[in-house]
């Protein structure tokens, strides 16, 4: 890990929009990176460069479907908005809750699964001990890093998290930069 982090400069940053970080992770989920990136622009164009639960719930999920989406990617997105505009979902009540309970309470959201809530919790509230033990990217990282011919183990990637927590956050963001100089941000 100290060579992972002496070769990739810089630091994880947050948005803290939870709105607009989730419609990202929805506009990506697989996905490649550059299609997403292309079809995120759109789809702020479309809402005029603000992101927003007001604007958005005022656009008709067709229009949010032009933008290169899948039909329920765009329902997803349109019930979103209006999930906070109806304080159905208040994502306040997040900065409260244990990571698991974030989980949780995340997922109940459409087209919002386990990896997408964690995304969220490490890139929109900054929680320091997200291991998303599913991410491909992660996996790929650990394998590369760790000298592993094929994609290593779960009990190996559980071993790591162990080793890396509290911080895992931390290891994670280090590990996919050793595969993608980019930094990511939701």
């Amino acid at each position: 890990m100290a060579r992972l982090i002496k070769s990739h400069k810089g630091h994880l940053t947050t948005r803290n929009d939870v709105f607009f970080s989730l419609c990202k992770s929805i506009i990506g989920q697989q996905i490649s990176v550059a299609a997403a990136s292309s079809i995120f622009l759109r789809f702020n164009k479309v809402c005029k460069k603000k992101i927003k639960p007001s604007i958005v719930s005022k656009l008709s999920t067709n229009k949010i479907k032009a933008c290169g989406l899948s039909k329920q990617k765009a329902k997803g997105i349109k019930c979103l908005a209006n999930d906070i505009l109806s304080k159905k979902f208040d994502p306040k009540k997040i900065k409260k809750m244990h990571d698991e309970e974030a989980i949780e309470y995340l997922s109940q959201l459409k087209q919002i699964g386990r990896w997408s809530a964690e995304m969220i919790l490490m890139f929109t509230f900054n929680r320091p001990n997200i291991w998303p033990i599913l991410d491909l990217g992660l996996q790929k990282a650990i394998s590369k890093n760790y000298k592993k011919k094929y994609l290593a183990p779960r009990s190996f990637v559980e071993k790591l998290h162990k080793k890396f927590s509290p911080m895992c956050t931390i290891a994670v963001w280090y590990l996919w930069r050793s595969i993608d100089n980019d930094p990511i941000q939701y």
